[in-house]
């Protein structure tokens, strides 16, 4: 029939290469067209057949079908929302049309409300006609042309903590303790489309696959037992390999105590720090979600583990916003249990995160309360690491004779126990507080203790912050140079590490020993990277101290109106943040940047500077209390 005829022949959902071979015309001058969700390797090999791999669509387009769909139906919805809604239709075409359709014709429903994944699977796979089944049909031919073992992979795929995966996570979902026999399953998961493989051994869902499997799993598919076995070998196997990772990136950390992994699940374990970095940056919104789900799940003592091992396992530069809702979660779960080391673990880490984000109000309370957890528990070595830690949060605000009252007992009570990396961690704290209190010389004096203990406990870390000391102290006393190469030395360490918080923070002592030579498109470099990455990592505080050291600079070169710039959003920032001591400095900023233009304003921000100043009796507060009274008089 067609030998004389030039036609377009289209094959549509092809099931196998026997439905297709007796229907390819018998000349060259047709073309067959034929759609299925999984390959027909038969039909390249044998017949030259073509194939090609349709992606999404662009999220462009994917917008411009949700636009075309519901024009002149509803309002006109906002870009953001309608590229969210074509995320989590995984950009299908199908998909998106059905819930455009879906918008249109409920034109007072908020695309906000289909944001859940459970929720859009719902509003497409419900309501009336052969519509409202079609894309879990479309799913189904995949899903039923399945192997037994790759449809049961699936299923239990749809249980992990997050969208994205690796081979030996599935491999513990699965229970499987060979990964090359996982490995095969995935790949049959890819070739039928239903999933995509992002990077060697690494896969995602789409967002409405993921939904389909879950609800195949939970639609009696998968028996309740086989479920629940499935997802604690997950969680398991994300706990045992997190501690491993914790083993390279906080080695000084106690490790939480863990019964050993069960037989059926095979954690990772890392031969160099590198390795357990990239793993727990790869991983971490998995780790949140796991702490997320063990609880949602009833597994109380596995949710508040893995949120302790999470906050040690971290990879260096992650955001201090990330953490606390999780460590509030495990918390809740310790209390459920009623163990109360666990809960004293749990304040503590609490305390550290939300001392990173500078609610130290908060801090201070997790702190004092796990304290008062660790004296009545005889814990004298969590003790003195309570002691240590309020000592830092009286630092941070400046209550100089308290934190060092506070670092002097933790360093006593750390020497008794023998715990020698505490110790010198302890003494950096202390030598800190008597630089920022203008006791060089008794700075000095702890600075050559603690960075001794460091350098002979190999402790990379305390070692670059005790550098960073010792490079303020040298500039202050006039040795420019050697306060540079400290600084830079102290830096090299953080980049060595790829921690972003270190080398942010430390960066700020470079830009001040740069400054301080003169050097001042270096400060400024140095200053605006510290700033970039402490916006990045949420922390207010020591980006506001950057972009006071870049109005310094701008005031050094002559450029007054800048500089009067940055010192006012400095000013802003710790005001919002009630840091009288740096809210003073950044005023003192303030009417030098404006003396020129106009010394009643200078004079303004000098006489509220010796207000905020007039509670600080330690020697730097009083040297600058009499500078500034100095500088009123002479331009007066």
């Amino acid at each position: 029939m067609l030998a004389d005829r030039r036609v377009l022949v289209v094959l549509d959902n092809a099931a196998t290469v026997g439905q297709v071979r007796p229907l390819l015309p018998g000349s060259a001058h047709s073309l067959v067209l034929v759609t299925r969700r999984s390959r027909l390797s038969g039909l390249a090999v044998r017949d030259g057949a073509r194939r090609l791999t349709l992606g999404v669509l662009p999220e462009p387009e994917a917008v411009a079908l949700l636009r075309v769909v519901t024009a002149g139906y509803r309002p006109v919805d906002d870009e953001r929302q309608l590229a969210e809604l074509a995320r989590l239709c995984a950009r299908l075409p199908l998909a998106l049309r059905i819930a455009a359709e879906r918008a249109a014709s409920h034109p007072h429903l908020r695309l906000d409300d289909l944001r859940d994944e459970s929720a859009l699977w719902d509003a497409l796979s419900t309501g009336d006609g052969e519509e409202a089944e079609a894309v879990r049909t479309v799913f189904a031919w995949s899903y039923r042309a399945l192997s037994e073992q790759a449809a049961r992979l699936f299923r239990l795929l749809g249980l992990h903590p997050g969208p994205e995966f690796g081979l030996r996570a599935a491999a513990a979902l699965a229970g499987a303790t060979s990964s090359s026999r996982s490995r095969q399953l995935l790949d049959s998961l890819v070739g039928a489309h239903l999933l995509e493989q992002t990077a060697p051994d690494r896969y995602q869902f789409h967002d409405l696959l993921r939904a389909y499997a879950i609800d195949q799993a939970q639609h009696d598919e998968e028996p309740p037992a086989e479920r629940e076995a499935a997802l604690r070998r997950v969680l398991e196997w994300y706990l045992h390999t997190a501690d491993a990772a914790q083993s390279w990136i906080n080695p000084a950390e106690d490790r939480v105590p863990l019964t050993p992994a069960s037989d059926d699940i095979s954690p990772l374990t890392f031969s160099e720090y590198d390795a357990a970095v990239d793993w727990a940056e790869r991983e971490h919104d998995n780790l949140l979600q796991a702490v997320r789900t063990a609880a949602d799940a009833g597994h109380d003592r596995l949710a508040w583990r893995l949120s302790a091992v999470l906050w040690n396992a971290q990879f260096p530069s992650v955001s201090g916003a990330s953490w606390p809702a999780v460590g509030r979660i495990g918390l809740e779960a310790a209390e459920r249990l009623g163990e109360r080391a666990a809960q004293g673990v749990l304040r503590t880490y609490l305390g550290m995160a939300y001392t990173r984000v500078n609610r130290l109000a908060e801090s201070l309370e997790c702190h004092e309360n796990a304290l008062m957890i660790r004296r009545d528990l005889g814990d004298r070595l969590g003790e003195a690491r309570s002691l240590n830690l309020i000592g830092l949060i009286h630092l941070r605000s400046r209550r100089l004779v308290t934190a060092a009252r506070h670092f002097e007992q933790a360093i006593s009570a750390f020497q008794e126990q023998d715990a020698a990396h505490w110790a010198a961690t302890a003494l950096s704290n202390l030598a800190t507080t008597h630089y920022r209190a203008g006791r060089l010389p008794e700075a000095a004096t702890v600075i050559d203790q603690a960075l001794a203990a460091h350098r002979t406990l190999g402790d990379q870390r305390g070692e670059g912050n005790i550098l960073r000391v010792l490079s303020d102290v040298q500039r202050e006393q006039g040795d420019i140079e050697a306060s540079l190469v400290t600084a830079q030395a102290a830096l090299d360490i953080a980049l060595s590490l790829r921690n972003l918080r270190l080398e942010g923070f430390w960066l700020l002592t470079l830009g001040d020993a740069q400054q301080a030579k003169c050097q001042y498109a270096e400060a400024l470099t140095s200053y605006q990277r510290s700033a970039t990455l402490h916006r990045r990592l949420a922390d207010r505080s020591r980006e506001a101290l950057a972009w006071q050291g870049v109005g310094e600079v701008y005031r050094r070169l002559g450029r007054h109106a800048e500089a009067a710039d940055f010192h006012r959003q400095t000013a802003s920032t710790h005001r919002d943040l009630g840091d009288e001591w740096h809210l003073a400095l950044a005023l003192d900023g303030m009417g030098s940047a404006v003396l020129g233009e106009s010394p009643e304003e200078a004079h303004r921000h000098w006489a509220q500077e010796l207000s905020l100043l007039a509670d600080f009796s330690d020697p730097r507060a009083v040297a600058v209390r009499e500078a500034i009274e100095r500088r009123l008089t002479e331009t007066s």
